[in-house]
């Protein structure tokens, strides 16, 4: 593991405790559901650039999808 995967992985988990904490406000359900996957996946992806894309389709979900 190197430094550029932890950095990018403390930068997702960061912007999902965001969108977690304002789905549970507002209890809307992509947001919170985005924000709980945006914590967890930085830990089963070893690779940076993986890592980056999945992190920014993520975070553009919650944009995307309003329900």
């Amino acid at each position: 593991m190197n430094g550029a995967v932890l950095l990018w992985g403390l930068l997702f988990s960061s912007i999902g405790l965001g969108f977690f904490l304002y789905g549970k406000k507002q209890r809307a359900v992509v947001p919170l559901v985005c924000g709980l996957v945006l914590m967890i996946f930085p830990y089963f992806v070893p690779n940076s650039i993986a890592l980056v894309a999945i992190g920014v389709v993520l975070t553009a979900i919650p944009y995307f999808f309003r329900l």
